[in-house]
């Protein structure tokens, strides 16, 4: 059994930061992408930026240069540092646990956390 759990969501000022972290714990043997994604009210799930196992990151446009994600393989914990936040921002952001593999030998699964709600309104 997988569990995501994410935390550091909250109400922020604009122009404000924000830090969301997301561990994974059960029988993890590797994951290949851990990520964020974010649906505001009324619109899709959208990413926002991920990370893989060796290290490359790629982020929504709409996030470059406020966002930073980064990754502790060993904690199997990813990290969202958002500064400069806009109303724009207000969204519930998801952690996603992407190819998860629980031994060497199994497939890689998805996995999602519960969401946590990040609002950003003066």
């Amino acid at each position: 059994q997988v569990q995501l759990v994410e935390s550091g969501g909250g109400l922020v000022q604009p122009g404000g930061s924000l830090r969301l972290s997301c561990s994974a714990s059960g029988s993890i043997f590797s994951i290949n992408v851990m990520g964020w994604y974010r649906q505001a009210p009324g619109k899709q799930r959208e990413l926002v930026a991920t990370f893989t196992s060796n290290g490359l990151t790629n982020y929504a446009t709409s996030v470059k240069g406020r966002f930073t994600i980064s990754r502790d393989n060993a904690k199997n914990t990813v990290y969202l540092e958002m500064n400069s936040l806009k109303p724009e921002d207000t969204a519930v952001y998801y952690c996603n646990a992407g190819g998860l593999r629980a031994t060497r030998f199994s497939l890689g699964t998805d996995y999602w956390g519960t969401g946590t709600l990040v609002t950003v309104s003066s």
